[in-house]
């Protein structure tokens, strides 16, 4: 398949983004699931460096890796010593370091037998930083055709890859399909989900991370308190919310896995000429009850109006919570109903 132009490259790049976003996948954090293909692509190459990335459109995530220990326990010869101390490599790199990238912009799996017979690859970071000398990069695709990264083996000597070899990482990459099919059966579950969310009479979004994207609201937020993109940072695109703490409680409910709240705060929102006092329950929420939590369901009542209990909405945010977890693992929906989007608002 031929390269692609800058252009395509550029559009290709704001694809893979919002795939891996959908796919909770764009982020550096290890994954056992990756770890084990990184494991046997090692193993059935006998190379001692493997990894599935994962490449967005700023920079490069090692999810699954294996690197030489020196331990009996290695699947792969390493008696031959490494050149370098790889311990405490990072997961993460930046966009155009490695030959990764290249497997991505030409669509199709490299094989560099001895780097140093390529001079376009010779003088790329990773022959000096890490001593390699062979690599062998399969484009990571998914159920949607999308390349999402690579699987790749890389040797401190040169190596010859045979066909043998060249199927099997096929093989072994195309393994990781049923991975992203799952996420996207939980996916179907989740927006489904949502549809609870847009149906309620009052303001919720969830955000996910310790920089709370913001991944849904429904119309009673955005009517509230104001329309932003999905994808932004919370506290930049709805100051408001940060000013009277908001922010702050989700952090509590993030880091202590406790729901959290703020108690009669007066915002100016914008479907309101007079300033409304408002209770804000902060709801961590997990997608299995084993996973960790990674995102936080806020649920804001108008105290002013006094148009529902005060006990509404925290049996709203613990059935959500029921509901998140009996989905099983998974990720967090990117896909809204509604399409929920806009001109970026705040708290008045």
């Amino acid at each position: 398949m031929d390269p692609l132009s800058t252009e395509q490259q550029r559009a290709a790049g704001e694809q893979r983004t919002h795939r891996l976003r959908m796919l909770n996948l764009n982020a550096v954090e290890a994954e056992a699931t990756f770890d084990r293909v990184a494991r046997l692509a090692a193993t059935f190459t006998q190379a001692p460096l493997a990894m599935v990335n994962f490449i967005n459109d700023e920079r490069q995530m090692f999810r699954g890796m294996f690197v030489p220990t020196g331990s009996p326990e290695d699947p792969v010869d390493t008696s031959g010593g490494i050149p370098f101390d790889l311990s405490n490599l990072g997961r993460e790199a930046p966009g155009d370091y490695g030959f990764c990238p290249h497997v991505v912009a030409q669509q199709s799996q490299l094989a560099l037998e001895d780097v140093f017979d390529y001079p376009r690859f010779k003088g790329n970071p990773l022959v000096n930083d890490l001593g390699v000398r062979s690599y062998l990069g399969t484009p990571l695709r998914d159920n949607t055709g999308v390349i999402l990264g690579t699987v790749c083996v890389a040797d401190f000597k040169p190596r010859t890859w045979d066909r043998q070899l060249r199927q099997g990482m096929q093989e072994l990459t195309e393994t990781l399909l049923s991975e992203f099919k799952l996420r996207d059966s939980l996916l179907a579950q989740q927006q489904e989900l949502f549809a609870v969310f847009d149906g309620a009479p009052f303001p919720i979004m969830l955000t996910e991370g310790p920089d709370h994207l913001l991944r849904y609201a429904n119309g009673r937020q955005g009517q509230a308190f104001g329309m932003v993109p999905q994808f932004s940072l919370g506290r930049q695109v709805l100051p408001g919310l940060a000013q009277v703490g908001v922010f702050d409680a989700m952090d509590d409910a993030l880091r202590t896995g406790r729901p959290t709240s703020v108690s009669r705060v007066s915002l100016r929102t914008y479907d309101s000429p007079a300033p409304q006092d408002f209770d804000f329950l902060c709801t961590p929420v997990r997608t299995s009850p084993s996973a960790p939590f990674k995102g936080v369901l806020t649920v804001a009542m108008n105290a002013t109006a006094q148009g529902h209990a005060g006990a509404e909405p925290q049996a709203f945010a613990a059935n959500v919570q029921q509901r998140f977890e009996q989905l099983g693992g998974g990720a967090l929906a990117d896909s809204v109903p509604g399409g929920w989007s806009g001109r970026p608002g705040d708290a008045r």
